[in-house]
């Protein structure tokens, strides 16, 4: 057992509790350490009987199958009201689910033996009033109850079942854990990996249900809805932003391979539709059509354990169902390519990635450059409890309730009314390497650095064995070796003469360079009109003409600098 596993079950035999938390980060090993805990009560004659809850049906058979290595035979197949269970089985497997629709059936059972309950991802046990309740009704008169969690707690008015609270900040209700092992924890003992965050920004347009073109900066000062509306014009499978960040994923993990030569990715998709185009194009960048799974199809824990065992295959294209708990120790490279972006889903998803086999793997994600994602990725040692008290948001951010006031204006504020919620239109994409995180440290280059291009190779070629130290050093080194050539070359430049002539630059660098100038010029604008950047973009196609700034031509976009100057002139004047 690792350290963390012996100290937490050397505490729980000596006390004996009957109500047990232990909250440790994805990745430790919870599953072993409650399955010890089950053998250890069950050769003591403590309990005689086992229930475990889960919160997938996916997780229900990866818990039997674990159950079964520790000489535990499971049932994964149980449903509340089958009744008796084969005498070869000394436990079943439920979901939260099942115990919400027929939790009397299970307190029957629950009663007849003395039974130890492991609740896994335990916080599953507040998301509605029917499982709390539920939870509570079947395993009230348990003999044993041991919850897990591996992820952040929510923060609501929903107590969870079995576990103890106690007065916090300002005497609000807390959870208080028995046992925590976090991510910090788990880093400094070896056992999860570090991770290493690629962010991607770039220049995104959209159409809005009033028939408005938008242009925005993903990752730029937007409102809340506009980061919305660019994040999912970035990940439309027509555009060019998911092609150049899902090639970039592929150069990364080939980079891993390397070092790792089992390494596999896994794209977590937002629905079936995407999911499917996200894997035509991995199939053009690689030659190999990825494994797709798909939440609801019957084949979809069939082919997960699949795709863990063969190590040649290198991509796992998924819609939730890889989110929480399923283990596939071989993915080491991921792209968050979902509109989801709550806390709670970051851990689990992110929580995939950081099981450690070897010492000196590294996990790379790639993100969006939203902010929200940014802050969940600068933030994973940050430890939550369950607070009571704190209503979960309509909009399913489970911790919204404890954002600042400038982010409570931000949600309510709106660019424009057009960009409310309902029909959108994605218009055209580009990607940009933004910068990459690591240990809540940015690294980066100065200026655009263009996909495929030298300087993000900097980062995507960071070897696939290396020590968390040594990853930061290689980082702040490939970072200051390309500030000082930009240095160089830019004193060499001034101490030569000015030529006649000026040097010619590429067509994507004059791009994005005028791009740069006209979205400047519009928040300009905006500052001294408040005419929100949306309209202004519209109203300057309307007088020049042409299509969204993201895919417009040089001339066209020169245009527009113009026009918008002469605007201000005239105010001025």
């Amino acid at each position: 057992m690792r350290a963390w596993q012996a100290a937490a079950l050397t505490d729980y035999l000596e006390r004996s509790p009957r109500d047990f938390l232990a909250v440790a980060t994805p990745g430790a090993g919870k599953t072993t350490f409650a399955l010890t805990v089950a053998s250890e009560l069950m050769n003591r004659r403590v309990v005689d009987r086992l229930i475990i809850v889960a919160p997938t049906e996916h997780l229900k058979t990866q818990w039997a199958n674990a159950a079964a290595k520790a000489g535990l035979p499971i049932d994964p197949n149980y449903s509340a009201g089958q009744g008796k269970i084969s005498k070869d089985y000394v436990g079943v497997a439920v979901t939260y689910a099942g115990v919400g629709v027929n939790p009397l059936a299970l307190r029957i059972r629950t009663e007849r033996f003395r039974t130890l309950v492991i609740l896994d991802e335990v916080h599953h046990a507040g998301d509605s009033l029917s499982w709390g309740d539920g939870v509570r009704e079947a395993f009230e008169p348990a003999a044993r109850r041991l919850a897990l969690t591996g992820t952040p707690f929510r923060s609501d008015i929903n107590p969870i079942p079995f576990v103890s609270y106690e007065p916090g900040e300002g005497g609000v209700p807390t959870s208080k854990a028995d046992f925590t092992y976090g991510y910090a924890d788990a880093l400094r003992d070896h056992v999860v990996r570090p991770v290493l965050f690629l962010a991607y920004s770039g220049e995104m347009s959209w159409r809005t249900k009033a028939g408005d073109e938008v242009a925005a900066s993903l990752g730029g000062p937007l409102t809340k809805d506009m980061h919305q509306q660019a994040l999912r014009t970035a990940l439309d499978p027509k555009g060019a932003w998911i092609p150049s960040v899902l090639a970039a994923a592929d150069k990364r993990l080939t980079e891993v391979r390397r070092h790792v030569p089992d390494a596999g990715g896994l794209v977590i998709a937002t629905d079936q539709e995407s999911a499917r185009s996200y894997a035509k194009t991995l199939k053009q960048i690689t030659g190999e059509l990825p494994t797709v799974v798909l939440s609801d199809e019957k084949a979809a824990s069939k082919k997960i354990t699949e795709f863990s065992e063969d190590g040649e295959r290198r991509w796992l294209v998924a819609v939730r169902m890889v989110s929480e708990g399923v283990d596939v120790p071989r993915l080491a490279v991921g792209v968050w390519a979902t509109t989801i972006s709550t806390p709670l889903f970051f851990a689990q998803a992110v929580g995939r990635f950081v099981r450690a086999r070897t010492r000196g793997e590294i996990a790379s994600v790639f993100l969006p450059s939203v902010p929200g994602l940014l802050k969940f990725a600068g933030e994973m040692e940050a430890q939550r409890d369950h607070v009571l008290g704190k209503p979960q948001s309509e909009d399913g951010d489970i911790f919204a309730a404890e954002e600042d006031l400038m982010a409570k204006a931000n949600a309510s504020e709106k660019a424009s009314g057009e960009l409310e919620t309902g029909p959108w239109e994605a218009l055209g994409s580009q990607a940009r390497f933004d910068h990459a995180l690591y240990e809540g440290a940015q690294f980066g280059h100065e200026g655009e650095v263009q996909v495929g291009s030298e300087e993000e190779m900097d980062f995507l070629g960071i070897p696939g064995l290396l020590e968390p130290d040594q990853v930061k050093d290689l980082l702040r080194k490939r970072q200051d070796d390309r500030r000082s050539a930009q240095r160089a070359a830019r004193e060499s430049i001034t101490a030569k003469p000015e030529p006649d002539t000026v040097a010619d630059v590429t067509t994507h660098e004059h791009l994005a360079v005028l791009r740069r100038e006209l979205n400047g010029l519009v928040a300009s604008w905006y500052h001294r009109t408040n005419q929100p950047h949306g309209v202004t973009h519209a109203a300057l196609r309307k007088q020049c003409g042409g299509p969204a700034a993201a895919v417009a031509t040089a001339d066209q976009l020169q245009q527009r600098i113009e026009a918008i100057r002469e605007w201000a002139m005239r105010r001025t004047s």
